[in-house]
């Protein structure tokens, strides 16, 4: 071979990698901009992020949904919106094209629930640099003290304020729902 060839030969390989580098640069920075548009509430962002349709899981807790980019967005994030969310990103690599993050996220919700900010890790996939999987692990869910608040908060309500049937909106994760339950939350914590 002569020394054309083989320079053309490593500017083309140097070239291939950069590219497929760069694919995975961009998954890194899609997946920071995905916690920016949640943490901004901001749903147009976040749609220039989402595959057609996506998957969301919990596996500890055996809940998987699968949303249409418009439900997710719609339902989703709407509702976290209500509860005015701050998301800090404290960790984040790549791994084999899927993103890992570990993430802290504060409230209004999980402060009444919990106490203090909810860490997660975050197991991001996607195809065509778009996402279509997001998988978390709950790392400090304490779940005693979320349930005691909880039912707190169902059982006062129930009796002050029947008319709100808490009961029937708690998990409804929509923007409507969002607000009945910041609502009670509102009114439980004015109540003194």
């Amino acid at each position: 071979m002569n020394k054309t060839a083989i320079l053309l030969l490593l500017l083309t390989i140097g070239i291939i990698s950069c590219k497929n580098s760069e694919k995975e640069l961009d998954k890194l920075e899609i997946a920071e901009k995905y916690f920016d548009a949640f943490a901004k509430s901001n749903s147009s962002e976040m749609k220039d992020f989402l595959a057609d349709s996506l998957i969301t899981t919990v596996p500890k807790y055996e809940y998987e949904v699968k949303f249409s980019r418009n439900e997710y967005v719609e339902n989703w994030l709407k509702w976290d919106s209500v509860f005015e969310p701050t998301y800090k990103v404290l960790e984040m690599n790549l791994e084999n094209g899927t993103v890992k993050a570990k993430v802290s996220k504060t409230d209004k919700r999980i402060l009444f629930f919990m106490h203090k900010p909810f860490l997660s890790n975050y197991i991001i996939r996607f195809q065509n640099n778009k996402i279509v999987s997001i998988e978390e692990e709950y790392l400090n869910f304490d779940e005693a003290t979320w349930g005691e608040n909880r039912s707190e908060l169902l059982n006062w309500t129930k009796e002050n304020h029947p008319e709100m049937d808490l009961d029937h909106f708690i998990n409804v994760q929509t923007e409507s729902g969002g607000k009945k339950l910041l609502k009670a939350i509102e009114l439980y914590k004015n109540k003194k």
